[in-house]
């Protein structure tokens, strides 16, 4: 049996690590805050106090942790303590210079270039999309993983050095922040003008221009349902690793306009509420001139 060492049991995380213990996985849980990984010791999981503790011996350690300063702190702790065969499969989004860190800290362990496409409920049902570089020899080690917690993967290259998954990981961010942002702010134009926001999304519904995500995050925004499947906080990491990434050499207009309503969604209070929430941005501090 598989041995993985699990770092990061978040919003993402805890299903991910449920969904490879329902797949037959040996699987040990590590949580900074860890009261989110105790709940999986009831599903058969072995949660562990350290990122050393759930490495040891393992063969397969998978971070899904925020950023690159909690992954790269978490590596060096488990790195050492993991088989001698042993594969990381990297699936949090850190953006390009997490993965050079990363890899430093990797130490000769194959790193795989791994990130995934979706949020809380695709994590939940499986069903998230797994964006992977890695050589071909070890991809059959990777595939019953990939399977339990995606219903796709797209191999996107076979050197993880040039984080190639990590590379398109970030346009389709781009393009999920950028959307967010226009269904809230279109929004917000129609309750500034005094029409109901509902009929925005009526009107677009069916035609060209409709989107199965403007109806997701629009009804978010209408029904004040804003528990995160993926945060206002967490958007706005992601917009920065995306303009590191442009490196002023690529103009991303959209991507800092998204990233400065995240931040003005963020000081209003909404770090924690879903990314919907940046609709809050267009307005001032005492919001919309009508209740929700």
């Amino acid at each position: 049996m598989t041995t993985i060492a699990f770092l990061g049991t978040g919003t993402m995380g805890a299903p991910m690590a449920r969904n490879l213990l329902e797949a037959g996985f040996d699987v040990r849980v590590w949580n900074r805050t860890a009261a989110r990984a105790e709940p999986l010791g009831s599903a058969g999981a072995t949660v562990a106090g350290t990122p050393e503790e759930a490495a040891g011996n393992a063969d397969v350690l998978v971070s899904m942790l925020l950023d690159a300063e909690a992954t790269v702190e978490a590596g060096k702790a488990a790195v050492p303590e993991l088989a001698p065969e042993a594969i990381w499969v990297q699936m949090g989004t850190i953006g390009l210079s997490g993965m050079d860190r990363a890899r430093k800290v990797a130490e000769g362990i194959p790193l795989v270039d791994a990130p995934v496409l979706g949020t809380r409920a695709p994590a939940e049902e499986g069903t998230l999309t797994v964006l992977a570089a890695a050589p071909r020899g070890i991809r059959t080690v990777l595939r019953p993983i990939f399977d339990a917690v995606g219903r796709d993967t797209v191999w996107v290259g076979e050197d993880p050095a040039r984080a190639e998954a990590t590379r398109l990981k970030l346009a389709v961010n781009s393009w999920i922040l950028s959307l967010t942002n226009a269904v809230g702010e279109s929004m917000a134009l129609a309750e500034h003008l005094g029409v109901d926001p509902a009929l925005f999304l009526g009107a677009i519904e069916g035609t060209a221009t409709d989107s199965p995500y403007a109806h997701l995050k629009g009804s978010a925004i209408l029904n004040g349902e804003l528990a995160a499947s993926f945060t206002v906080h967490g958007a706005g990491k992601d917009a920065d690793l995306i303009l590191e990434a442009a490196d002023h050499h690529l103009r991303m207009d959209l991507t800092a306009a998204a990233r400065q309503r995240f931040a003005r969604a963020e000081r209003a209070g909404y770090g924690n509420s879903d990314m919907a929430a940046a609709y809050y941005a267009s307005f001032g501090p005492d919001g919309p001139h009508t209740s929700r």
